[in-house]
């Protein structure tokens, strides 16, 4: 039984008694009516796929403008209808005609039952194909909305942030590949999605993909995909993430943490622009814009051997390297105040104002989770605050936080920076690695690979 409903529609009770009585044993409910004056009532009362349509309705009529003046009504409600045409008039230049103007297909009346079934279950196939692109264009659309939502605009009137606005309003409308750099919490993926949002490909996806939570069996499966059969647990076929995000943008987060033998295989794809499943041999194209970023120092890699130079020359066309918000001076107030009458008006607060003490407490604080960790601050804030103001003990900072202040420097190294508040999080979390990873902002699998990179 196939799970389809047909609508058949025909002036001749013979033509529809016979319709009925045989593909009721195929298919899931069969509707017939006389005249085609009843399909809006009928259309919009049954959920119907497939539409059988004779095409002469008059008296003597055998010329089909009646079919076709209903097949554009009946496409006119729903373009994704699929209509089947039938005349007992075999004539191949109306055949065309109908096929130009919508029709799926075409058949002869009196009909074999045989061909009947076949044509109507290719139709069948049709129908749901078509459903599942909608439900696609619907998800897409639906998540593209949400990841719209989901990032903050890039607020700050600091000298660098505002010079990186400039450059990415120039690099935007390009199609040039972009690496962001920036230590954690910066707001790289933010600024990522704002290049995306300012592109020629803005109405197409938005593709992120955390390279740091891929460990190397899962790589090639996920960016490239894979056919069915072609490992163990490979029950279907299914695109990667190149395939899925083909005519939008693709944004690979830590492309730092990438071995050699991945970046190796990174490099032929955007070289050939080609994608090549696991467990077949055919090439596909792709067209996708890409922004990469890391929180590690690249040049210092390639010079140790352990970044390909390639690679590297291949993602970075255009390179924005972001400010540590310890450096950005009052948008540490401005971003501040921006996230409070956000989480405002997320938990129904009525909360005013930061009040002069804790605006000092946030200016003096280091940030080590830079922006990210500010955010996360003033939320905590405006749940636990139950006054008017957010007073300095509301924000919950010290020193201790991510470490002593005095030890952490604004010019200390990236790496020993990065290892510190590893190690901090690590100890006060108790070796929780879910706790310690949640608190920097990052996945396990990414924390317990700067574990072994630290020697932790």
């Amino acid at each position: 039984m196939i799970d389809a409903n047909i609508l058949v529609i025909d002036d001749d009770d013979d033509i529809l008694l016979s319709a009925r009585l045989f593909l009721k044993q195929h298919f899931n409910q069969v509707l017939t009516c006389k005249s085609p004056r009843e399909i809006n009532v009928l259309l919009s009362k049954n959920e119907v796929d497939i539409i059988l349509l004779d095409m002469n309705y008059q008296k003597g009529a055998s010329d089909g403008r009646e079919g076709l003046y209903w097949l554009e009504h009946i496409l006119s409600i729903d373009k994704d209808y699929v209509v089947i045409l039938m005349t007992a008039y075999g004539n191949v230049e109306l055949a065309v005609q109908a096929i130009k103007k919508g029709a799926t297909d075409f058949i002869l009346k009196p009909w074999e039952n045989e061909k009947l079934f076949a044509t109507l279950s290719a139709a069948s196939k049709l129908r749901q194909s078509n459903k599942k692109v909608k439900k696609l264009e619907k998800i897409h659309t639906s998540m593209q909305s949400d990841i719209a939502r989901k990032f903050e605009h890039i607020i700050g009137n600091d000298n660098g942030v505002q010079h990186l606005q400039k450059t990415l309003a120039k690099v935007a409308p390009t199609d040039a590949n972009v690496l962001i750099l920036g230590e954690n919490g910066t707001g790289k993926q933010v600024f990522a999605y704002e290049i995306h949002k300012n592109s020629l490909r803005r109405k197409q996806i938005f593709m992120h993909v955390d390279l740091g939570s891929l460990n190397e069996n899962l790589f090639e499966s996920e960016l490239f995909g894979y056919v069915k059969g072609a490992f163990t647990d490979a029950r279907e076929d299914k695109p990667g993430r190149f395939e899925m995000a083909d005519g939008g943008t693709i944004f690979l987060d830590e492309i730092g943490n990438l071995s050699l033998p991945l970046q190796a295989k990174l490099l032929s794809v955007l070289q050939n622009r080609t994608v090549t499943r696991l467990g077949e041999s055919k090439e596909r194209k792709i067209d996708v814009r890409l922004i990469s970023a890391t929180n590690m120092p690249l040049n210092e890699m390639v010079a140790k051997g352990t970044f390909r130079q390639d690679l590297l020359f291949r993602i970075n066309t255009v390179e924005l390297i972001l400010p540590p918000l310890r450096e950005r001076g009052n948008d540490i107030v401005l971003l501040a105040n921006h996230f409070l009458q956000s989480f405002c008006t997320k938990y129904h607060k009525t909360i005013k104002n930061i009040n002069a003490k804790a605006e000092q407490t946030l200016l003096n604080y280091n940030w080590p989770g830079n922006v990210r960790e500010l955010q996360h601050v003033l939320e905590r804030a405006v749940i636990m605050t139950d006054g008017m103001e957010i007073s300095e003990s509301d924000l919950q900072l010290s020193p201790q936080k991510f470490g002593n202040q005095s030890v952490i420097q604004a010019d200390m190294p990236l790496d020993e920076m990065e290892k510190m508040m590893v190690n901090k999080a690590i100890e006060k979390h108790k070796g929780n690695i879910s706790r310690a990873a949640a608190e920097l902002g990052l996945t396990r699998a990414a924390l317990y690979r700067r574990i072994e990179k630290f020697g932790l």
